[in-house]
């Protein structure tokens, strides 16, 4: 079992940052395919990035190529997600999302076994 908190939401202005944290229970962080996904008011959830285990491996949705970055500290539990150039349809509360041992990342919500409970990121315009 893994446990997921995430933090580091807020409200900020349309061209801001915001740096995501995520951090997980257990001692085996680095066997654990990590993704964000967000889901906006009255939307459909949706993946953001995800990352391999080791993080060399990274995979980003088109919206937000080149404006977010995701990594990982796997001494410290913890996935990141640093978010530039934000804009307001990047309004959505922020997902973390584990993935059982031995399987890849991947952009599917339903091939994630673990969930936090979410962050809210507000960007004004």
């Amino acid at each position: 079992q893994v446990q997921l908190v995430e933090s580091g939401g807020g409200l900020v202005q349309a061209g801001g940052s915001l740096r995501l944290s995520c951090t997980a229970s257990g001692r085996t962080f680095n066997s654990y395919a990590m993704g964000w996904f967000r889901q906006a008011l009255g939307k459909e959830r949706e993946f953001v990035v995800a990352i391999s285990g080791s993080g060399g491996s990274t995979y980003y949705a088109d919206s937000v190529k080149g404006r977010f970055t995701i990594s990982r500290d796997n001494a410290k539990n913890t996935v990141y997600l640093q978010m530039n150039s934000l804009k307001p349809e990047d309004t959505a509360v922020y997902y973390c999302a584990a993935r059982s041992p031995g399987y890849r990342s991947t952009g599917w919500s339903r091939d994630y076994n673990y969930w936090g409970q979410g962050t809210q990121v507000t960007v004004s315009s």
